[in-house]
């Protein structure tokens, strides 16, 4: 039995709007360190460094690095306590340690504040989006999570022009100072709310997970070709925002100028194109049993040609190209994340989200943005970005190939929670 649509429960729709809210500040702490890499650079390398844009490209890895290898531990605790206070105190942790990465005097103290916000979001990364499929059914996950993926390109945007206009203003270090502030606040908030296992009519979603629970999870084809699509995904994601703002210096376009209209792009096609992707792989779920991966694998390679055109494009032009690109690879971000939760029985999905987090960051944007600054320094900014078309690509092939296992691995999930939930029959 799954949870009952949101109609039948009130707390549905404040639990979406708080997560909404947290997570659209996640996103905003996350970009605006790369809207003010360039000063950041500038204030702890000298003029003309080989190395500097290597090495603060490792600022990313410093986030994501204890972000995928603390999510498992604290996914287990979320699959085994409230998972409302674990997120909580993850926010409260990550809000802090953004306010102290605008204190760092050196370049070690920034990383070591990029580490703990790691931690942070190493706890709601896979609660946030469990708490959600606790309350909504399977029908509906796609647009639900489509909603709550929303604060990915919107927040990703602000941070990229909050970022920019802070730091025009008040200096790089005042960016981090006052996007740390709405955090706390909503960290707070996370205390009051009820956790939704402890709702009559679901006992089964507080037992604990055996082995065999787990286990199962990994022979899911389904889901390991969702984590191996959505590694290539986060690859090109990961080093385009991370290395955006140098490459639009790369193109001679004004950073005060050129950074808010990529965000401006973020915003719109981003917040679209996550909105359309949920809504449409929900309504296509009757004809196409794999219609979140058919959604998700056609976007990255519609993404694909128009990326290289925006790459060889003059500008304006490129802002088109560019516009066209970040639609389509938006249109996964749903469905993909409902398809995480309609395949990992209750009991193991907040460990099936932090295991996806751990693949998708350890072999994905963990090491891109160093990668691509590495070949950057020694080739150019176009280079570099040609190995994010590629990656765009490869995850639109691999949610193609593992549409055949999607709707199987969905219902194999559902009938084991049927058999869960239903009364014993007396013998006679």
């Amino acid at each position: 039995m799954t949870p009952p649509e949101s109609k039948a429960n009130p707390g549905a729709r404040a639990a979406l709007g708080l997560l909404l809210g947290i997570n659209l500040f996640n996103y905003i702490d996350r970009f605006v360190l790369a809207a003010v890499e360039p000063n950041i650079r500038a204030t702890f390398f000298a003029p003309g460094d080989p190395n500097a844009m290597a090495i603060t490209g490792l600022l990313a890895p410093a986030f994501l690095v204890t972000y995928m290898l603390s999510a498992p531990v604290l996914g287990l605790l979320a699959d085994r306590f409230s998972r409302w206070l674990i997120v909580g105190i993850c926010v409260i942790l990550w809000s802090f340690a953004t306010a102290a990465s605008g204190f760092a005097l050196t370049f070690a103290a920034l990383f070591a504040t990029r580490i703990f916000v790691g931690i942070g979001e190493g706890g709601y990364g896979p609660a946030a989006p469990t708490i959600l499929a606790d309350y909504f059914t399977q029908q509906t996950r796609g647009r639900i999570m489509a909603i709550f993926c929303a604060a990915i390109p919107v927040g990703s945007a602000l941070g990229y022009v909050l970022g920019g206009l802070i730091n025009h203003q008040l200096g790089w270090r005042w960016a981090f100072y006052l996007v740390a502030i709405p955090g706390i606040i909503l960290g707070l908030i996370c205390f009051f709310q009820k956790d939704p296992r402890t709702r009559a009519g679901f006992p089964q979603e507080r037992k604990r997970a055996r082995k065999a629970d787990y286990l199962a999870l990994l022979r899911t084809r389904s889901f390991v070709f969702n984590c191996l699509a959505q590694t290539a995904m986060t690859f090109a994601l990961g080093g385009l925002a991370f290395w955006m703002s140098a490459y639009l210096i790369f193109r001679n376009q004004a950073p005060e100028l050129a950074t808010p209209i990529f965000g401006g792009i973020t915003v719109v096609a981003g917040l679209l194109s996550t909105l359309l992707g949920g809504f449409v792989a929900d309504r296509l779920q009757k004809r196409y049993n794999g219609s979140y991966f058919l959604v998700s694998g056609i976007g990255m390679l519609l993404a694909f040609p128009l990326f290289i055109g925006m790459i060889y494009a003059p500008f304006p032009l490129a802002w088109v190209f560019l516009f066209g690109s970040v639609f389509f690879v938006f249109l996964n971000t749903g469905p993909s994340n409902a398809a995480l939760a309609n395949v990992a029985g209750p009991k193991v999905r907040a460990s099936a989200f932090a295991l996806n987090i751990l693949v998708i960051h350890f072999f994905g944007d963990a090491f891109s943005p160093p990668l691509l600054g590495f070949i950057a320094g020694r080739s150019n900014m176009n280079a570099a970005f040609l190995v994010i078309s590629l990656a765009m690509l490869v995850a639109g092939v691999v949610w193609l190939f593992g549409m055949k296992y999607l709707a199987a691995d969905t219902a194999a999930v559902e009938n084991q929670l049927l058999l869960e939930t239903s009364p014993a029959i007396p013998s006679t």
